[in-house]
């Protein structure tokens, strides 16, 4: 029987990445005020996006109106997250890389808020 080096280096491989990504430095937390002053202080639009991910219990509160600790909730919240990388190709394809105003942020934030957390049914 012959010795399996392909597995073992692809293997080797993965664990030294495994490795690596656990060991680097995780990017600072990105909170709401980093985007009063978008003119002066531009964002990316990952960063934004990011954010947005992050507020997906708060905007399951809103649409829903419930309690966190409703099943309601819990399921507007997995269902959410299940939509991220769908709603970011939507996002990334309609918004430009650097956020460098107040009314696109604001634009990306509805867009982001009305794939990530639809409201259906609800009369206002």
């Amino acid at each position: 029987m012959k010795f399996p080096k392909v597995t073992v280096v692809l293997v080797s491989a993965a664990l030294l990445f495994v490795l690596w990504e656990q060991t680097r430095e995780r990017p600072p937390s990105v909170d709401a005020s980093r985007f009063t002053n978008l003119t002066a202080n531009p964002v990316e639009r990952s960063v934004a996006m990011d954010w947005v991910v992050k507020q997906i219990p708060a905007l399951c509160d809103d649409t829903i109106g419930q309690s966190r600790r409703s099943e309601a909730h819990s399921t507007c919240v997995s269902k959410s997250e299940a939509r991220t990388s769908t709603c970011r190709r939507g996002i990334y394809d309609r918004f430009p890389s650097v956020i460098a105003s107040e009314e696109v942020f604001r634009d990306l934030f509805i867009a982001a808020m009305s794939c990530l957390a639809p409201r259906s049914g609800l009369v206002d």
